[in-house]
């Protein structure tokens, strides 16, 4: 459990690092040095730092530690996702970690909550609680067990990444620097449903990979399952995408989760293709999985399929993405801090 009255020092950059030693009187090279024990070997305690001097350990302990923190709770699906509690300053997030043959993917939260509110989506159900902080992202790819098999990140969990857009790009910092985790950022994903400020500083000094949740490309249709299409339409979002350059080893790729008789006609897909028009990018068809008190089914498979064919026989690139752990709400639209074992009772009252 982390300390109220000591500052972790997970989540710190290495240019705060060396404002820290300094202000401590430790020698100037230990900030990398503490990175390299944060970030590269995740140690969980400063004693374990055993080559900063026994005088300067106490002198970082006194006022810092850390921070890791153990999840509360793991839920097991049959298909071999795991889905993580975490207690937070705000309350508690949900992390998932999705292994396949050729890689592992941790799903991770950005806010307690979220206020996006979209329809289909149970995150948005809970209302917004508080933002993350880097230190409480990092520590959902720290703190469990698989944390050294991760080849993956995507930042799809609980909460709009762009909201929080400070603590992500810190985050995205940590985990893309040499002095950091030292990843390449085509292992990283960032999901946003068009929050086109947060957006702009992302793709600005960040090279991770975007994801759109798009969902339905009719103004007003989208209007009715997603509130931001008001504040920030669509073809907004996709004006902005295409100032930045996705030709290369940078991606964009669009969330769209299918709605029977609501955005999956031969109108959608004309309107699709009309939409995304001249953009490098994939789109990702996802079945929808009933959220308790939502009056939304998911389109049929044989229905996905056609939708994927029509869109790849019109030049774009789309995939059904395979659904992963629904039988314990680890799959998309399903997470909530309000907790499994109440939406196993919503689930049976509906």
């Amino acid at each position: 459990m982390v300390s109220m009255d000591k500052e972790r020092l997970l989540g710190k950059t290495l240019p705060e690092l060396k404002a820290l030693v300094q202000e401590l009187g430790l020698p100037s090279f230990s900030a990398k040095q503490i990175c390299d024990w944060l970030y590269k070997k995740k140690v969980d305690s400063i004693e374990k730092m055993t080559n900063l001097s026994l005088v300067n350990r106490e002198k970082l302990s006194a006022k810092y530690e850390v921070g890791l923190v153990s999840p509360e709770r793991v839920d097991a699906s049959v298909d071999g996702t795991r889905k993580y509690l975490f207690r937070t300053l705000h309350g508690l997030v949900e992390t998932v970690y999705i292994p396949e043959e050729d890689r592992a993917t941790l799903c991770v939260s950005s806010q307690v909550g979220c206020k996006m509110n979209c329809l289909f989506c149970m995150t948005g159900k809970q209302g917004f609680s508080g933002h993350l902080t880097a230190a409480d992202i990092l520590n959902q790819m720290q703190s469990i067990p698989e944390a050294d098999l991760l080849t993956n990140v995507v930042f799809m969990g609980m909460g709009e990444p762009m909201d929080n857009v400070e603590e992500v790009l810190k985050t995205l910092e940590i985990m893309t620097s040499d002095w950091g985790y030292a990843w390449s950022p085509k292992r990283i994903t960032v999901s946003t449903v068009g929050l086109v400020p947060g957006m702009k500083r992302f793709l600005e000094l960040s090279s991770c990979h975007l994801a759109v949740s798009l969902h339905n490309p009719i103004p007003e249709e989208r209007y009715s399952l997603m509130p931001i299409q008001k504040a920030y339409p669509i073809a907004k979002v996709i004006e902005e995408i295409k100032k930045y350059d996705f030709s290369h080893q940078r991606r964009v790729s669009f969330e769209y989760t299918m709605f029977s008789g609501v955005n999956d006609r031969p109108a959608h897909v004309k309107a699709l293709v009309s939409l995304l028009s001249g953009l490098e990018c994939r789109v990702n068809l996802i079945r929808f999985h009933a959220v308790p008190g939502v009056p939304l089914e998911g389109s049929s498979m044989e229905t996905m399929e056609k939708f994927r064919d029509e869109l790849i026989h019109r030049g774009i690139m789309t995939t059904i993405r395979k659904s992963r752990g629904e039988d314990i709400f680890a799959a998309c639209g399903l997470l909530s801090s309000n907790h499994t074992g109440k939406l196993n009772e919503m689930a049976k009252e509906n």
